[in-house]
């Protein structure tokens, strides 16, 4: 009976001394070794880290598209888990260095420039701290100003994800995390009218995805096979102007003709079939992209 009791402690101690998983997020590319170096440094603090690569090929210095993938995939991911993401322009200035804690149990390491928006807000704030770098910075790293996302970034959330230091032992709490702007989904009854933002492309094929769930766009009472006024615009000026059907698949017209669709995340969506919309109507993304829907007349 002893035996087993000592067992099943041994067994549970190892479960909780257990590593988090660490995922990468940069917009280093893979052209060279600044990825490598990262993760050299998670390594070199906890050999046994399971280490994983979100992506490497955000658009350099898109802070915004940074954003946008944390939310669409650390939904995904277990309780516990930790992300480091370096987009980081304003790197060697006065940006603060943070982790946030969000409700759902996930930790982001990151400069804090925006990229927390879209967890902030669709996974919850538990906690923010600022990262101490007297005690959470890569030894002999100080005179580096440029590499924060090697001597500082992988190296706390290397350390957090191997439980070498808790989370409470990153720094000083914060109030909050900066928030990029953009035009929430919102539904206005009496117009019959719904205005949100473009959120991204599909870069590959060119699609416009916008930040209106399908269960807000349920409240023009359209069908598949109804049309839809379309308006694009950015800081207020129109650049596209249309009515679109509204079809649940991409062969539902013909090649080259547009439609509105929901993605693979359940939001309204603008393509061209076999084209691409954003190529076409000089299409972007990001702060002061605004979309608006009505059904047509």
């Amino acid at each position: 009976m002893k035996k087993h009791l000592l067992l099943l402690l041994i067994i549970c101690s190892s479960a909780v001394a257990a590593p988090r998983a660490l995922v990468f997020q940069s917009d280093f590319g893979l052209g060279d070794g600044a990825v490598s170096a990262m993760q050299g440094v998670a390594f070199g603090v906890a050999n046994e880290l399971p280490i994983f690569d979100l992506t490497h090929e955000i658009p350099t210095y898109d802070i915004w598209v940074a954003a946008l993938s944390l939310k669409q995939t650390a939904p995904y991911w277990p309780r516990g888990t930790v992300f480091v993401s370096v987009v980081d322009p304003g790197v060697g200035t006065e940006r603060k260095s943070v982790v946030l804690k969000t409700k759902t149990g996930h930790y982001f390491v990151t400069p804090d420039n925006g990229t927390l928006t879209f967890v902030a807000e669709t996974m919850g704030i538990d906690a923010v701290r600022e990262i101490d770098e007297a005690v959470n910075r890569r030894a002999d790293s100080t005179q580096s100003y440029t590499f924060h996302g090697r001597d500082v970034y992988a190296y706390t959330g290397a350390r957090l994800a191997a439980g070498v230091i808790s989370f409470e032992e990153v720094g000083g709490l914060l109030d909050g995390v900066l928030k990029l702007s953009y035009q929430p989904a919102v539904y206005h009854a009496e117009q019959s009218l719904i205005v949100g933002s473009i959120f991204k492309l599909d870069v590959r094929y060119g699609n416009v995805w916008s930040n209106i769930s399908g269960e807000l766009f349920k409240q023009l009472g359209l069908e598949t096979g109804d049309v839809v006024s379309v308006q694009i615009l950015k800081d207020d000026q129109p650049i596209f102007a249309g009515e679109v059907p509204y079809t649940s698949t991409f062969g539902a017209v013909e090649a080259g003709e547009p439609l509105l669709y929901l993605n693979s995340l359940l939001n309204v969506s603008l393509a061209l079939n076999m084209d691409s919309f954003a190529r076409k109507h000089s299409i972007s993304y990001g702060e002061g992209w605004s979309i608006k829907l009505q059904p047509a007349n």
